[in-house]
């Protein structure tokens, strides 16, 4: 009689161990699909205004201006390499959709501008407990018996932190009136006090993409 009892309370036990395997694996690969899904979803969102009164449709060609900072500002942090990429980015992603740029008479003037700033941002991180193994001693059989016990989520872990956010600003003026037309940015956290050649890229196309 007590080898039943004994057989049955161990095959309980194996049974939510075997129950407790499974969601562990569930957990993990729904947590892996979800990571993929964000990381394949993340890119940069870019931002736009316009004067719906344009006709977009009809504008090819383009020209550049330079920016001029209001008396007392301190001077831009750009250097040529920084200035030469982004413009190169939105030249080749302009020209992609069949815009020319050209050295007179214009449909349009381009200006940008970079802003970096550090920002303090909330951060929750979610909280595990670490999986154990646990030993057992079977008085029948005079030997141990392992359980284990999977990783359970405890809760979230909340906190600050500063990041760097920069923004990337694209205007489009009538070269007539020279009123602003369009205005497309984007902010994204970059990772250094300047943003690198693939942040300038990606962001770039994200606001000319909203431009076609």
């Amino acid at each position: 009689m007590r080898w039943h009892i004994y057989c049955v309370m161990f095959c309980v036990d194996y049974s939510e161990l075997k129950k407790r395997s499974v969601m562990k694996k569930l957990h993990w690969f729904l947590g892996a699909f979800m990571s993929l899904f964000i990381l394949a979803g993340c890119g940069s969102t870019a931002h736009v205004q316009k004067d719906e009164s344009v006709d977009f449709s009809k504008i090819k060609t383009y020209a550049w201006v330079k920016a001029e900072k209001e008396k007392g500002s301190k001077p831009g942090k750009l250097n040529d390499l920084v200035d030469n990429k982004i413009r190169q980015s939105v030249d080749r992603n302009l020209q992609a959709t069949g815009w020319r740029e050209v050295s007179r008479n214009p449909d349009v003037l381009l200006v940008y501008d970079v802003d970096v700033q550090k920002e303090t941002r909330n951060v929750s991180d979610p909280v595990y407990s670490q999986p154990m193994t646990r030993w057992f001693y079977n008085p029948y059989r005079r030997s141990y018996v392992p359980i284990y016990y999977p990783s359970e989520f405890l809760g979230y872990n909340n906190s600050k932190e500063i990041v760097n956010e920069g923004t990337l600003t694209l205007t489009v003026l009538n070269a007539s009136t020279e009123k602003t037309i369009w205005q497309g940015w984007t902010v994204s956290e970059v990772n250094g006090r300047r943003m690198t050649d693939k942040e300038i890229d990606d962001n770039v196309k994200a606001i000319v993409k909203k431009l076609g």
